[in-house]
């Protein structure tokens, strides 16, 4: 089976990203084949884990995809892997409200994989024995089994915090500042892999020098997944273009797995750079549709959306999507006119307008029976008009306007919620497709 560990941290901010994929580096320089993880909803940790690692991230999180769903994405993903390497979310036991569901511990459990905590050292040294002994005695169920320190300022910094540490945790880590090694960030979290230049080599030979990978390889457990059978993927009968693109870049590889289980077939394209393949179905992810806003105000693509929709093409679009298929987007005091498909119009402010997870009741049980679970986080306000119609109404967040998600046009559905396949009705979106290229 394959052996896994999960790299937690104390809060946001400690490092642990960049741990982890220093680490992933690391392995992958030693030729394992590392599947990595990233605990909650993170489109943008994964997009990095993917290019180091040369497989695909896959997100694990129960509040979307429940305990069996976690369970069941890893064995899907990991079986030929030599060591899987989890990245955890926020703190080590931050979840939903104040429950342990979607926290980093709460998969550590699941799994049955030890935690690898980092600590920011910086500006204590005993101080980080407390922290340490709440972190590992907080919960009995999850196994604190190595620390890292991180920021260490010198080499007598690093003895102060060692000879306050017990002796029942080792210490597989000490890394020194240093500047250049962090992801740059911006209003919707770090830049994603394709924008920033890794020097793999680099990273790895830093991690090398400064952590014990000999050691994390020993405290790597194989972790308690079920086994799964091998699922054939059907005939394909319908072809789904997905917006794929600096503008649209923010999908779960389980929605395309899904897509493909139900027949379809899926094919990238770029509004960005005008594109429009020959499809059935259009989805239209999340992304920064505000930093190429001229480029997809003159593009061919949003010239042919709006025909196209009024067509009956089905369109599915969640956040950035939503704000491409609305009449205008203002960005920094100059507007937009955009596709046109759903009777909105957005403006980019400079505020978080919504970030949590999100529960809608669907409006119309022809389109879904039970409610959908995801998440939303945006910085835009999206006015629509008096007619507009929604699918959702939010048992949890806060959509588009009065508690409502999803604005309807033709066969369009464009919301600020992003979905996951677990809840999502996949199935019947392509189906919605099927139909249409059967006309």
């Amino acid at each position: 089976m394959t052996k896994g560990i999960l790299i937690a941290g104390t809060h946001s901010g400690v490092g642990k990203t960049t741990v982890s994929v220093g680490i992933m580096a690391a392995l992958k320089q030693r030729q394992l084949k590392v599947q990595p993880y990233k605990v909650g909803p993170d489109y943008i940790d994964t997009s990095h884990h993917t290019a180091i690692c040369g497989r695909t991230s896959r997100n694990l999180d129960t509040y979307m995809m429940g305990v069996d769903g976690v369970m069941q994405a890893v064995a899907r993903t990991s079986a030929d892997a030599d060591i899987m390497v989890v990245e955890g979310v926020m703190g080590l036991f931050d979840g939903v409200d104040s429950t342990e569901i979607a926290s980093s511990a709460q998969v550590a459990k699941i799994l049955d994989l030890p935690v690898i905590l980092v600590i920011d050292v910086n500006g204590m040294s005993r101080s980080t024995a407390a922290l340490l002994k709440g972190y590992s005695e907080f919960d009995p169920e999850v196994r604190v089994s190595g620390v890292i320190l991180n920021q260490v300022g010198s080499p007598r910094h690093a003895e102060l915090v060692k000879n306050s540490l017990p002796d029942d945790i080792p210490i597989v880590g000490e890394i020194p500042r240093r500047k250049g090694m962090e992801v740059p960030s911006r209003h919707l979290g770090l830049y994603m892999a394709y924008e920033n230049d890794y020097n793999t080599e680099e990273l790895a030979s830093f991690i090398e020098e400064n952590v014990d990978l000999d050691a994390i390889l020993e405290l790597s457990e194989s972790c308690s997944i079920p086994e799964v059978s091998d699922i054939k993927e059907p005939e394909t009968d319908v072809r789904i273009g997905i917006a794929m693109d600096p503008a649209f870049c923010f999908y779960y590889q389980d929605m395309f797995d899904a897509f493909k289980a139900c027949g379809a077939e899926v094919v990238f394209f770029s509004p960005v750079a005008g594109e429009m393949p020959d499809i059935d179905g259009v989805y239209l992810g999340g992304g920064y549709p505000e930093l190429y806003a001229e480029a997809l105000e003159n593009s061919k693509t949003t010239c042919k959306l709006k025909g196209l929709a009024a067509d009956g093409l089905p369109i599915y679009a969640e956040c950035g999507g939503l704000l491409y298929l609305c009449k205008t987007y203002e960005v920094d005091g100059r507007i937009y006119k955009l596709a046109d498909v759903v009777p909105g119009n957005t403006l980019l402010t400079n505020q978080l307008k919504a970030l949590d997870y999100t529960e809608a009741h669907p409006l119309n049980r022809n389109f879904c029976s039970h409610n959908i679970k995801g998440h939303e986080f945006h910085f835009s306000i999206t006015e629509c008009d008096r007619d507009a119609k929604f699918a959702y109404e939010m048992l949890r967040g806060k959509g588009i306007q009065d508690g409502f998600d999803g604005l309807i046009e033709h066969n369009t559905l464009a919301g600020y919620m992003h979905s996951h396949p677990a809840s999502f009705p996949a199935e019947k979106f392509v189906q919605k497709c099927r139909d249409y290229r059967r006309r």
